[in-house]
């Protein structure tokens, strides 16, 4: 399955958009009993009645919910973050920035999450307030695709006119509501918006696949991971099982080692030292020498004598908080596998979930450590997300990735992302701003 928006036989002639004008402003005025409402279709004249009863005006952008780092958080942790790749796979094959489409992807409660697609379409529809945080539900800017989906619970197509709210006459869009696969309650919603294209039979039978996708996607997701939890953990030396382990090392001097264990979760900072031993041993998962370990972490030419009291007091760290993770020796590895912060951004972006993982990464692996080992993984994974931010990241991907420390003194970065920027776009000005200073300090 895969979106072609080819221009559509399915818009409404012109007398039936001006029909809609007309019938639209009687009701607006409080003239519920116009007889021009009842050639409006039934589910329009509804969602218009609702809309009005609510007293949402008709005029005006939404408001904005969920703004910076707080986006940012509710987008990771929800459900659909995961199913995103899969989203755009399906609506937006190819080059998503000339598609002539705009993607929204809302949550339950009607706020858009993501909006991706047509660059040129996405600076004309900022204008009517249709950005990630904007709530665009039915009580709060009338009759829309996503919000009047979600307030009946089933796909939806909205056609130019029958928008309530006037801005948004111009535009044509096609929703379909998201339910999670076992409790069938919403979850959010699947938005296309665009020009006559977007509301044809076509358009509608990709929504509705695509969100019949994302919930057995999901709903397979979850059968793995129950499979995966009723095998039996791996147990450590003094009997306890450590069912899973993360080591937090973005933007962090001092590393948070989280456990989860028979006794409950537990959570303990490791000094810089003992961070480093673990971020190796958790990177290098299939054991290393005393040898390798030591040159990994002291340097060239450190004996292991160096290393072998750390170890000790690293044991005895781990025997307090973690014992499913006290190292073994010849080689030395861990008992079980230790997840990191830093592994999961690249793990996101070798699955081209590029927005998630700019979101992920909190900054640089252990900043101030010196070891060889984290400096290397450290580059490892600044380039990694360097390369993808010029290969293959969205313009609103990489604008967001010029905000971070890593990317906002990167000449390039601001060059590219001032040739992705459409001529007019109002961002244009502060962008040639900041390469002008950067080439005035070069």
């Amino acid at each position: 399955m895969a979106a072609s928006w080819n221009a559509s036989r399915d818009a409404p002639p012109e007398a039936s958009r001006l029909l809609i004008e007309r019938a639209h402003e009687e009701l607006i005025a409080g003239n519920l009993d116009d007889r021009r409402l009842q050639q409006v279709r039934p589910l329009v004249r509804e969602s218009w009645e609702r809309s009005w009863r609510s007293r949402v005006g008709p005029e005006g952008a939404p408001q904005l919910e969920l703004v910076s780092e707080e986006l940012d958080r509710y987008r990771l942790a929800h459900p659909l973050a995961s199913a995103m790749d899969m989203i755009r796979a399906l609506l937006l094959p190819g080059s998503a920035e000339d598609s002539g489409v705009v993607v929204a992807v809302g949550d339950r409660a009607g706020r858009l999450l993501w909006i991706e697609g047509d660059s040129q379409l996405r600076s004309l529809t900022d204008g009517m307030g249709f950005v990630a945080g904007a709530n665009w539900a039915e009580d709060a800017v009338g009759t829309t695709a996503p919000g009047t989906a979600l307030t009946l619970g089933q796909s939806v197509q909205i056609r130019g006119a029958e928008h309530y709210n006037r801005l948004v006459h111009p535009w044509s869009c096609t929703a379909a509501p998201v339910r999670d696969p076992e409790t069938h309650q919403l979850l959010g919603v699947i938005d296309i918006t665009g020009g006559d294209q977007v509301v044809s039979r076509q358009a509608r039978l990709l929504v509705d696949a695509t969100a019949r996708a994302v919930e057995s996607e999901m709903l397979v997701a979850r059968l793995r991971e129950r499979a995966d939890s009723s095998r039996p953990p791996t147990p450590s030396r003094s009997g306890t099982g450590t069912v899973r382990g993360i080591l937090h090392v973005l933007g962090r001097d001092r590393a948070r080692l989280e456990t989860d264990t028979e006794f409950g979760e537990r959570v303990i900072e490791l000094s810089g030292r003992h961070a480093a031993i673990m971020l190796m041993l958790a990177v290098h998962r299939q054991g290393l020498s005393a040898e390798r370990l030591t040159e990994l972490v002291y340097g060239e030419g450190a004996s292991p004598d160096t290393l072998r009291p750390e170890m000790v007091r690293l044991r005895k760290v781990l025997e307090r908080t973690a014992c499913g993770l006290i190292p073994e020796s010849r080689p030395y590895r861990l008992p079980m596998p230790l997840e990191t912060d830093a592994q999961d951004v690249l793990s996101l972006l070798d699955r081209g979930a590029h927005r998630v993982a700019l979101t992920a990464y909190r900054g640089p692996v252990l900043p101030e450590s010196t070891s060889p080992g984290v400096e290397e993984f450290r580059e490892t994974l600044r380039a990694a997300l360097r390369e993808v931010m010029f290969s293959e990241a969205s313009l609103d991907v990489l604008l967001a990735y010029a905000e971070i420390p890593e990317g906002q003194n990167d000449a390039e970065v601001l060059r590219l992302a001032l040739e992705m920027l459409p001529a007019r776009s109002p961002k244009r000005a502060a962008l040639v701003a900041r390469i002008e200073r950067l080439e005035a300090e070069a």
